[in-house]
C-alpha cells in the first residue's frame, strides 16, 4: 500500500514538473515575441539611426574615418577592450593637434549650433549663458574647492568598494561589479552606446552574468527611457545579482537588488565627479584645439564602436539561428518599419518601441 502511494506521489509530482515546463516554454514563446518588435526598433533601429547621424557630424575628415574604420575592425576581430581605444584615439588626437592642426574641425559656438539645419528655433535656442557671457562666480576654477571635491569623490568609490572586499572578498561578484563598473564609468566618452559594447563584453561574455538575450532585452528596456544607461546598468546589475546568487540562494531578491544598486552607484559616482571638478574648464577650452583635439579623434573612434554595437545586436535579431540560415521576416519587416517611423516619421523613440513591440506581440499571435 505505502510503495503504491509513493509511487502515486512519484507520478503527480513528474506531471506537475512537466507542466510547469511547458508554462515555461509557453512564457519564453511569449517573451521571445515580444522581444522580437521591441529590440529591433530600441536597439538596432535606434542605433543606426543614431550612429549615422553621429557620423554625419563627426566623420568629416578622412583621418577620422579611417579612426572610425580602424576601431570598427579592432572591436570586431581584434577584441579590443573600449578603453584602449579611448586611450589610443586621445593620443591620435593630441598628435594631429600637435602635428596637423589643420586636420581638425573649428569648435563650433552656440550661436553656430542653434543656426544648424534641426535646430530649435532663435527664440527656444537662446543660451543662458552665451559664448561671450562672462562666467558666474560658481563656475570659476576653485583649486582648493576642486580638490576637495575630488577627494570626496575618490573616498566615496573607495570606501564602498573596499567594505565590499573586505566582507565578501576580491573575487565575489558585488565585488567585481563594483569594480567593473567604476572602470567602465571612467570612459563613457559618447555616451550610452559607446559604452554598451564594453559592458556587453565584460557582463555577458567575460562574467557571465547575463545572456546576450537578456542583454537586449536590456536595451530594449533602457531605450522606453530618456537616460537609457542608467535603465541598463541597473538591469545588468540585477540579473547579475541574480544568477550569481550575491546574498546566496535563500535570498535572491535581496541579492539581485543589492547588485544592482552597486552596478548603478559605481557607474554614475564618477561621472559627478567629473562635472563637479571639470565642469569650470568646460567653456574656457571651448575655443582651444589643444584640449578639443583629443575629443575629437574620441568622438570618430566612439561611431566605429557603435557600428559594431549595431551590427551585433542585428545579428542576433535578424539572424538567431546563425549566419548560415534566411534572415528571420518578421523581425525584417519590424526593422523596416522602425527605421521609417525613427527616419521619415521622426517618431519618438517611446512610440516606436510601443509599436514594434505590437508588431512583435501580432508576430507571436500568427505563428501561434
Amino acid at each position: 500500500m505505502g510503495t503504491v502511494k509513493r509511487e502515486r506521489q512519484k507520478a503527480n509530482r513528474q506531471l506537475r514538473l512537466e507542466e510547469i515546463a511547458k508554462q515555461a516554454r509557453r512564457d519564453k514563446t511569449k517573451r521571445t515575441g515580444l522581444r522580437l518588435g521591441i529590440v529591433l526598433a530600441a536597439v538596432v533601429a535606434v542605433v543606426a539611426v543614431t550612429a549615422t547621424r553621429l557620423a554625419r557630424r563627426t566623420l568629416q575628415k578622412p583621418w577620422k574615418l579611417a579612426l572610425a574604420v580602424l576601431a570598427l575592425g579592432a572591436v570586431l576581430w581584434g577584441r579590443i577592450d573600449f578603453p584602449w581605444l579611448v586611450l589610443v584615439a586621445a593620443l591620435v588626437g593630441v598628435g594631429v593637434g600637435r602635428w596637423r592642426p589643420g586636420w581638425l574641425d573649428a569648435p563650433i559656438s552656440h550661436a553656430q549650433v542653434a543656426s544648424q539645419p534641426g535646430a530649435a528655433s532663435p527664440a527656444t535656442a537662446a543660451p543662458l549663458i552665451a559664448d561671450d557671457s562672462p562666467l558666474p562666480a560658481h563656475a570659476l576654477w576653485q583649486g582648493r574647492r576642486a580638490l576637495r571635491t575630488l577627494l570626496l569623490g575618490v573616498m566615496l568609490a573607495l570606501v564602498p568598494l573596499l567594505m565590499l572586499m573586505l566582507h565578501y572578498g576580491s573575487g565575489h561578484v558585488l565585488t567585481q561589479m563594483g569594480w567593473f563598473f567604476s572602470k567602465a564609468a571612467l570612459v563613457t566618452f559618447g555616451g550610452a552606446y559607446a559604452v554598451l559594447p564594453y559592458v556587453q563584453q565584460e557582463a555577458v561574455q567575460v562574467q557571465g552574468w547575463l545572456s546576450a538575450a537578456q542583454m537586449m532585452d536590456g536595451m530594449a528596456l533602457g531605450e522606453t527611457t530618456p537616460g537609457p544607461l542608467i535603465m541598463i546598468v541597473a538591469f545588468v546589475g540585477f540579473l547579475g545579482g541574480w544568477s550569481q546568487q550575491a546574498l546566496g540562494p535563500e535570498a535572491l531578491w535581496a541579492g539581485a537588488w543589492l547588485a544592482s544598486a552597486v552596478a548603478t552607484f559605481f557607474t554614475f559616482l564618477p561621472s559627478f565627479v567629473f562635472i563637479l571638478v571639470g565642469g569650470p574648464w568646460v567653456e574656457a577650452t571651448r575655443g582651444r584645439l589643444g584640449f578639443n583635439a583629443p575629443l575629437q579623434a574620441i568622438g570618430a573612434v566612439v561611431v566605429g564602436v557603435m557600428a559594431q554595437l549595431g551590427l551585433q545586436f542585428a545579428q542576433h535579431a535578424l539572424w538567431p539561428s546563425g549566419l548560415s540560415a534566411w534572415p528571420d521576416g518578421w523581425a525584417l519587416f519590424v526593422l523596416l518599419v522602425a527605421l521609417a517611423l525613427l527616419v521619415w516619421r521622426r517618431t519618438s523613440v517611446a512610440r516606436t518601441v510601443l509599436l514594434c513591440g505590437l508588431l512583435g506581440a501580432v508576430a507571436h499571435l500568427l505563428r501561434g
